[in-house]
């Protein structure tokens, strides 16, 4: 039975996002922390938040040398910028996700979703990718506490005040509409 044969790509060492583990070797135990700011990668969010492309994305990173491979663990920050899914104004914060990943030394023993090394280099990109976009939210509010927008008019409720409202008419009494006299305009 032919064994299943995995193919990796090469990886770019001039790439923001791949780090070398070569002063680690292969010894277990030995392990380094590093602090780094890398341009964050585009097209990183969801329909209505996300990093904006270049933003500054701040890592503070432990890469550890185990048994199987290197242990990365750590946090990263970064800037989100969005609109809120309520009154669609322009929102900006901030998300810190936690990083796990190890790198396998070889592909032995490996399942699809695990991480390789490229000889001594990683590619954290993916890894921050996942872990930015399950902490992101699917409806982001600018306040927890955000009216949202008039469903008759569009205005922005918050700016409404209370007694914003509509004069509504049953359908079924339109057309009758048009048979009022004002009283007013006939004198």
């Amino acid at each position: 039975m032919p064994s299943e044969i995995r193919m990796t790509q090469h990886l770019d060492p001039r790439s923001p996002w791949v780090l070398s583990t070569h002063d680690l070797g292969r010894r277990a135990g030995s392990m380094r922390e590093v602090s780094l700011v890398l341009p964050a990668p585009a097209d990183l969010g969801v329909d209505m938040i996300g990093v904006p492309k270049d933003a500054d994305v701040g890592l503070d990173l432990r890469l550890e040398a185990v048994m199987e491979g290197v242990l990365v663990s750590g946090t990263a920050r970064a800037p989100l910028t969005g609109e809120c899914a309520r009154c669609l104004d322009p929102i900006s914060s901030e998300v810190v996700v936690d990083l796990q990943e190890l790198f396998f030394y070889s592909d032995e023993d490996v399942s699809e979703e695990d991480s390789l090394l490229d000889g001594e280099l990683l590619d954290l990109e993916p890894t921050f990718r996942d872990a930015v976009v399950l902490a992101l939210p699917l409806s982001p509010v600018c306040t927890d506490d955000c009216l949202g927008l008039c469903v008759e008019c569009g205005i922005r409720l918050a700016d409404a005040g209370p007694d914003h409202r509509h004069e509504k008419l049953d359908a079924r009494w339109a057309s009758l509409q048009g048979l009022v006299i004002d009283n007013d305009q006939e004198k």
